[in-house]
């Protein structure tokens, strides 16, 4: 699973889970692109330049330079049987020492959602995290709304926290969020969401 810290690759059953290299600027372009209306009422304000070569190059040498450092694993879903970007997740945050944790944040291209393919890679990088990067706690945050991401959170074992009053900016404006968490050792049993 793990090749190094710089060649990380993870596979799934139908995914292989891998940081961004220049070669997607293309394919993740138009999945952009062609999703944004279903990622904007998700996701903060795109910047101008976001589908632009210059800020994928730079998103490619942050993803190199925070999988080297530790400090973030960014990895974009790509479908084995044709060699297709669905979207990416990313475990950013990480703190060691005490702490031993990160923050979760994904995507999926409007065409890919509901088939499964974000759970799947979900618990791989959950498995991932608690068993080769040795973290022992995760977290994600999202739209109280978002009924999809919190019930991908939920399948996956996540549990239910409480919330952040205006956590992040999404789609321009400051927004609350319900927070979840993840744990290696979790005997919290169901939790109820608020």
């Amino acid at each position: 699973m793990l090749l190094s810290r710089r060649k990380v690759r993870i596979e799934t059953e139908r995914l292989t889970l891998r940081p961004p290299q220049h070669s997607d600027f293309n394919a993740w372009t138009s999945l952009r692109h062609d999703s944004a209306d279903f990622l904007t009422p998700w996701e903060p304000t795109w910047a101008n330049d976001h589908l632009s070569r210059k800020a994928f190059t730079n998103r490619v040498y942050w993803a190199s330079r925070s999988v080297s450092g530790g400090t973030a694993l960014p990895m974009f879903l790509i479908r084995r049987e044709d060699d297709m970007l669905l979207g990416a997740i990313t475990l950013d945050n990480i703190r060691r020492g005490p702490s031993q944790s990160g923050t979760l944040g994904y995507w999926i291209g409007a065409p890919f959602a509901r088939h499964g393919y974000m759970r799947e890679a979900l618990l791989a990088i959950e498995h991932h995290a608690f068993t080769r990067m040795d973290l022992s706690r995760l977290e994600a945050a999202c739209l109280p709304e978002n009924l999809a991401s919190r019930a991908v959170l939920e399948g996956c074992g996540f549990k239910y926290e409480g919330v952040a009053q205006s956590y992040l900016q999404i789609n321009g404006r400051w927004r609350t969020h319900v927070l979840y968490s993840a744990l290696r050792m979790d005997r919290r049993g169901r939790t109820e969401t608020g």
